[in-house]
């Protein structure tokens, strides 16, 4: 490929969302404050840079794939990051899940520069980043858009172009506050078949191909079952998501009620500790107030 790709955030999607890139050919110079995945992937054929502002200087696209908001602001608009060494042309894609307003004085900023910008969130968690079948929703100018749908599709099996600049991190604040209210609602439904002595697995197989049947139930009732809460998406990041989606709902004057109520459960889970584990473990919630775990009869009782 004759486009020189930079990406900044190695974390546990971005460092599969890089190897994608290298399969596919693309040159790769990466960032990330920790060593470990920048030897993994030079290892794998990328370049290292030591700086944001050198990973910009080195390349025609730059993605960014960072925990929250704040952190996309440090590694484009400080004194060594995008901004400093990107060229008029360059194109920087956020692919971070950050508040939309957060994105779009990104994008004001980058637009001042010459830079094309576009906010580009994704879902599908660890699974789907490994795969590159990730959802990837995007805000920005179409004509850019377009320029970045060939990269773009080495990641994700869907690119989708939402609306301008901030779209793309408002739909992934949609899609999130449907995750994980599902995956209460799916917590709730187990805790209430497993109090009456049902086997949850027996239930979950009779109702997946059902009305209730979704992608949330069949990735993440298993898991629960097996009690392998190993994280795909960590939950104190469906946290951050969620702060960012009643932030926008109180800017926008919405309502987001259930939104609330499981932003609730999930912080009583970081707060008791369980922050790093997979957002499947919503579930703990509902089961300490039960006073049971999701398990199979004999054992269902805590």
């Amino acid at each position: 490929m004759s486009i020189n790709i930079g990406f900044i955030g190695l974390g546990i999607m971005g460092k599969p969302m890089c190897r994608n890139l290298l399969k596919a050919g693309y040159s790769l110079a990466v960032y990330d404050r920790s060593s470990v995945p920048v030897k993994e992937l030079v290892a794998d054929g990328a370049s290292e840079a030591a700086s944001g502002k050198e990973v910009a200087g080195r390349s025609e696209v730059v993605i960014t794939m960072l925990p929250d908001g704040p952190d996309v602001e440090q590694a484009v608009l400080g004194p060594d990051g995008v901004l400093a060494g990107a060229r008029p042309g360059t194109v920087l894609i956020d692919m971070s899940s950050i508040n939309p307003l957060v994105a779009q004085k990104i994008g004001a900023a980058c637009s001042e520069r010459g830079i094309d910008f576009l906010d580009a969130p994704v879902s599908g968690g660890e699974p789907k980043a490994i795969e590159g079948t990730l959802a990837i929703m995007v805000g920005g100018n179409q004509g850019v858009f377009e320029k970045a749908t060939p990269i773009l599709q080495k990641l994700g099996s869907s690119v989708t172009l939402t609306g301008p600049v901030g779209a793309g991190n408002v739909t992934k604040l949609a899609n999130q506050i449907i995750v994980a209210c599902n995956i209460a609602a799916m917590g709730e439904a187990f805790v209430l078949a497993t109090a009456a002595g049902l086997d949850p697995e027996v239930v979950f197989n009779a109702i997946k191909g059902g009305l209730a049947g979704s992608t949330v139930l069949n990735a993440k009732a298993p898991m629960v079952i097996a009690r392998n809460f190993k994280p795909g998406f960590k939950i104190r990041l469906h946290q951050k998501d969620l702060r960012n989606a009643l932030l926008a709902g109180g800017e926008m004057k919405i309502p987001l009620p259930l939104t609330g109520i499981v932003q609730d459960m999930i912080t009583s889970l970081v707060n008791d500790g369980k922050g790093e584990q997979d957002h499947s473990a919503i579930v703990m919630a509902l089961e300490a107030t039960a006073g049971l775990q999701i398990v199979k009869p004999a054992a269902a009782r805590a």
